[in-house]
């Protein structure tokens, strides 16, 4: 990670769980963290606590959804903190209903978050890596539903803007080699991760809740601990694909 040090990265979603572990594994590794989240303040009350660290964690607010907000962030971040080396595609949201009762804005909702806006942050990421001749690395945090539909209720559009995402992954691998970038890319595919979308999430439906508990589950620093594993090797080497199960888990 050392080539990493004192470097920008970016991380979406990074309010809590997995992109806030991520955010913090990073700080401790001596990166500049710019966090994007539309709760902020948990972004900047963690910077707080973060200080003693090697680098540095910054927030801002951003509503993902929307690409002017987007854009905004990388041009503060270009202005305020550099060029960006590292970028880490967290952010995501499911649907609870499934699809044969779904409501269209939840689909869209779900689809503008999980592949639009990861795909407006990589344009943007790469646009600023080529223009600085940086070898930098994006990374998608992807799910096993991202190649596979489990038998578990109300997975509803999720495991499709997952698997949208797996698609993503090689064609901007594929795009990257024919340019002759060094950019890396990497897909991270955790199984169930206690978060504000598992067994943190309140408004969980009663099946859904049930069918969880029963299930083996990983904390958000196993997930972060594979992003600073595949941002660890060495530049020749690429991550195409990392996949985290906790032990037990059935699918």
């Amino acid at each position: 990670m050392d080539r990493w040090v004192g470097k920008l990265a970016i991380v979406t979603g990074a309010s809590s769980g997995i992109g806030a572990a991520i955010a913090d594994a990073l700080v401790e590794k001596g990166l500049i963290v710019l966090g994007v989240a539309r709760r902020s303040e948990r972004i900047e009350e963690r910077a707080k606590q973060l200080s003693s660290k090697k680098g540095k964690l910054h927030a801002i607010k951003a509503d993902l959804t929307k690409e002017e907000d987007i854009l905004k962030v990388f041009k503060w971040a270009k202005d305020n903190l550099g060029p960006v080396h590292i970028l880490i595609n967290n952010a995501g949201k499911g649907a609870q209903l499934n699809l044969t009762e779904g409501k269209t804005e939840d689909w869209k909702s779900v689809f503008d978050l999980n592949v639009i806006a990861l795909s407006i942050a990589t344009r943007e990421a790469v646009k600023i890596m080529k223009e600085n001749k940086i070898n930098g690395h994006i990374v998608h945090v992807n799910s096993v539903l991202g190649h596979k539909v489990i038998n578990h209720p109300n997975l509803n559009v999720y495991p499709a803007s997952k698997f949208a995402v797996t698609a993503l992954t090689e064609t901007l691998r594929q795009e990257l080699n024919h340019q002759g970038l060094k950019i890396k890319i990497t897909s991270v595919s955790p199984g169930l991760v206690e978060s504000e979308m598992s067994t943190l999430n309140p408004n969980l439906t009663a099946e859904r809740k049930a069918a969880i508990e029963k299930m083996p589950i990983l904390k958000s620093e196993d997930i972060a601990d594979g992003v600073v594993y595949a941002l660890s090797t060495p530049e020749h080497v690429q991550v195409h694909e990392l996949t985290i199960k906790p032990v037990g888990e059935t699918f």
